[in-house]
């Protein structure tokens, strides 16, 4: 492999201090921007809270910082994430360092899009972030060619893996962008892989397993304490909520109490407010605008705790969080794991409680049947779509709704059977009565039965492994372990 001198450690301990205020790098952070500077691939996992942003924040400016001003393509980072959310609140983060870094995606209108094309081919920014269906418009890609990619972060990395809990078909294509981008060094990045997944994660980048090094910090935090309460229903989960709450509100520590269930988190939000307990509430159905009030609202309290559902939390950086609960049983081992690696991140000690009910697990089990729709659901929401265009264009969606399953309106499979079209640029979103529009056949994917049974079998294993972790009578810690494949030490 071709490698670059090694830049002084100096220089990036100097943009450590001088941008971001830290004094010196912790873990592997120091390794692993070492490698990313002489030109080497790596495969980062680190606990939620660990810094993974910095290995590539940092060699984005000392790309910056000693490029040769008279060349024509300036240097840049691009950044592939696959939340909207999350990239705004990086990049907001970050502009607030003086750091040149923009986003690109669906958030923009068509004039903001263009200035911010403009800007990118004129070497305004040294980071870029984007989600990873940009590269489906050509007017980007040919943005792209006026700069030199010096360095392709994949941010959530686990999203490229179909088996990852996350998985987003678009990542699938890594390879292609790598080639269209000159196959730069490449970091990949994520809180939480299984061996199959970190195994997928590499084949997915497209490069040689030898050349890719991997930075496996482990997912134990000493600081949290681990417990799993067995509770019979809503009286005794109030109780628990009750107790945490009382326990940290002379500490100034803060708490996020997570559901599944939009429905249930505004009864228990009812419940508090008749006890006049304050709280905040976040979930899906809020307005944008009160979304993010609730979040900046949370991020400068001293002592506080919000109420919400799973979409809270990415980009939360708050290192005051003395609790997580989990009211409500979540859908995967990676799920929760992620979830509470948002407490403690001062280092300080935290608890992570999981309330179990056992009609949570008939929940979650019901979420996977809609999660996972068999080939033939997908064939026949397709055929609908496209050769009953005029009437699901007349009456709305819900309509599509009552014709695909009359009988049971809180079915959801129809919710993920569009939102992997859309992932798969089946359909065309946007249009006056959010019907979409067929554009083009099903993916070889989508009508592989025996890979759509596999993928549930999975899921389900998955949560299997978190029942097993609840049931567990010996260490929590060594089972999480040795889930994730990772040695334990039972003195850390």
């Amino acid at each position: 492999m071709d490698v670059r001198v090694k830049l002084p450690v100096m220089d990036a301990l100097s943009v450590l201090n001088k941008r971001f205020g830290h004094t010196a790098f912790r873990g592997q952070q120091e390794a692993v921007i070492d490698r990313t500077m002489a030109g080497g691939h790596s495969l980062v996992i680190m606990p939620t809270g660990g810094g993974k942003s910095l290995c590539f924040q940092v060699p984005a400016l000392l790309h910056a910082a000693t490029a040769d001003r008279a060349t024509t393509h300036k240097p840049l980072t691009l950044v592939l994430s696959p939340l909207i959310a999350l990239m705004k609140d990086q990049v907001d983060s970050l502009q607030d360092k003086g750091i040149r870094a923009a986003f690109i995606n669906s958030s923009l209108n068509r004039q903001e899009r263009e200035t911010r094309y403009e800007q990118v081919a004129n070497g305004r920014f040294d980071l870029l972030y984007v989600t990873p269906e940009r590269f489906r418009k050509l007017d980007f890609i040919d943005v792209l060619a006026k700069r030199d990619i010096k360095l392709l972060a994949v941010d959530e990395a686990h999203c490229i893996s179909e088996w990852g809990h996350d998985f987003r078909p678009d990542y699938t294509r890594l390879r292609e962008f790598r080639k269209l981008v000159g196959d730069p060094t490449t970091i990949a990045l994520t809180a939480t892989a299984t061996p199959d997944v970190q195994q997928d994660i590499v084949r997915q980048l497209g490069i040689e397993a030898g050349d890719v090094a991997m930075f496996h910090e482990g997912i134990d935090r000493p600081n949290l304490a681990l417990s799993v309460e067995e509770v019979w229903g809503n009286d005794e989960k109030f109780e628990q909520i009750l107790d945490i709450v009382k326990k940290y509100e002379e500490s100034d520590g803060n708490g996020i109490v997570y559901f599944t269930l939009i429905k249930t988190l505004d009864m228990f939000s009812e419940m508090l407010r008749k006890k006049k307990v304050p709280h905040f509430c976040y979930h899906g159905q809020l307005e944008r605008r009160d979304r993010r009030r609730v979040q900046s609202d949370f991020m400068k309290s001293q002592s506080s705790f919000v109420l919400a559902t799973n979409a809270f939390g990415m980009g939360i950086d708050k290192e005051d969080i003395r609790f997580v609960m989990h009211a409500e049983m979540p859908g995967s081992m990676e799920s929760w794991y992620q979830e509470i690696g948002r407490a403690g991140r001062d280092g300080l000690p935290s608890d992570c409680v999981l309330l179990y009910e056992e009609a949570d697990l008939t929940t979650q089990m019901e979420f996977l049947q809609w999660s996972n729709p068999t080939a033939e659901y997908y064939a026949r929401v397709h055929d609908l779509l496209l050769h009953r265009e005029e009437e699901a264009e007349s009456f709305g969606m819900e309509w599509v709704r009552d014709t695909l399953h009359p009988k049971k309106r809180h079915d959801h499979r129809l919710d993920t059977a569009l939102q992997m079209f859309d992932r798969h640029g089946v359909i065309e979103r946007g249009r006056e009565r959010g019907t979409p529009k067929i554009l083009c056949d099903l993916p070889a994917m989508l009508q592989d039965e025996d890979r759509l049974e596999e993928k549930l079998r999975r899921d389900q294993q998955k949560l299997y492994a978190l029942v097993q972790l609840i049931r567990h009578e010996g260490d929590r810690k060594a089972f999480i372990h040795e889930y994730f494949g990772i040695p334990y030490n039972e003195a850390s």
